[in-house]
């Protein structure tokens, strides 16, 4: 195991092929996941792409650090970790909450982006009183008290199944999140607004989401690739929030002509 201790948190964060010199990915997790919702995408691009991976502060083996949390907490830990790997220009997949923190990496560390790759995510996702709503409740019951209708927007109802044993670890997963992370992350969610951002970016980028999204709809996942210059736009099939969960062969499929293009 790694871990990095930047200004104030300690970061978990994984490493694949970087001494063979290939082009490198840094994910960013979503919101209640931890970075081992990128493994089926790494098994499918080791051959050609290096990985960084981290939870984010409050999420997996990353230190709860000083919660609530701003989007400029997770942005720095995420500057800090490239830093420390002595790495620039990398490709930045993020997805949700990781889309905001690369927006984010790209709008205060330019240096360290070579494109990016915005997974179901939005310049702006949701209102305070959604956020607000959603901290109060999990202060009140915890996760579990959320875990239904967060299924729901994770996932299509095909892969919400009894028999799916990869839903059940994906529920585990989330259960096993720190509540006050979680809810820290969600008031950061709560506080970030890129749309002014958006039009300056400058570098490629892709702007990808699940057909069935319940998070990030196509539409508004759609209207962040409006505001990006040159932005691309691309739908999975048959995917909710997390289609490197669900769909990874057409999620691969997807990322691989804009990975081929910005490498």
């Amino acid at each position: 195991m790694k871990f990095l201790k930047t200004a104030d948190a300690v970061i978990h964060y994984r490493t694949h092929g970087l001494e063979t010199g290939k082009p490198v990915i840094a994910f960013a997790n979503s919101l209640g996941t931890d970075f081992r919702i990128w493994d089926e995408v790494i098994e499918r691009l080791q051959d050609r792409f290096a990985f960084v991976l981290h939870d984010k502060r409050g999420h997996g083996l990353s230190d709860l650090a000083s919660a609530p949390y701003t989007m400029d907490d997770h942005v720095k830990d995420m500057a800090a970790l490239l830093d420390h790997l002595a790495l620039k220009q990398v490709i930045v997949c993020g997805l949700s909450v990781g889309g905001m923190i690369a927006q984010g990496l790209y709008a205060s560390r330019p240096d360290l982006v070579r494109a990016l790759i915005l997974s179901n995510t939005a310049h702006k996702i949701g209102t305070p009183e959604m956020w607000n709503s959603r901290i109060d409740a999990i202060r009140k019951g915890g996760i579990a008290a959320l875990l239904e209708p967060i299924m729901e927007r994770w996932f299509t109802p095909p892969f919400r199944v009894e028999s799916n044993s990869l839903y059940a670890g994906c529920c585990t997963m989330l259960l096993r999140q720190s509540a006050e992370g979680y809810s820290g992350t969600c008031a950061a969610l709560r506080d970030a607004d890129f749309t002014a951002q958006a039009p300056a970016i400058a570098v490629p980028t892709l702007c990808i989401v699940g057909d069935q999204d319940g998070s990030t709809p196509p539409a508004l996942v759609q209207s962040l690739a409006d505001l990006i210059p040159g932005g691309r736009f691309a739908v999975v099939e048959g995917a909710g929030h997390i289609p490197c969960l669900e769909q990874p062969d057409a999620y691969v499929a997807a990322l691989r002509p804009f990975l081929a293009e910005s490498a």
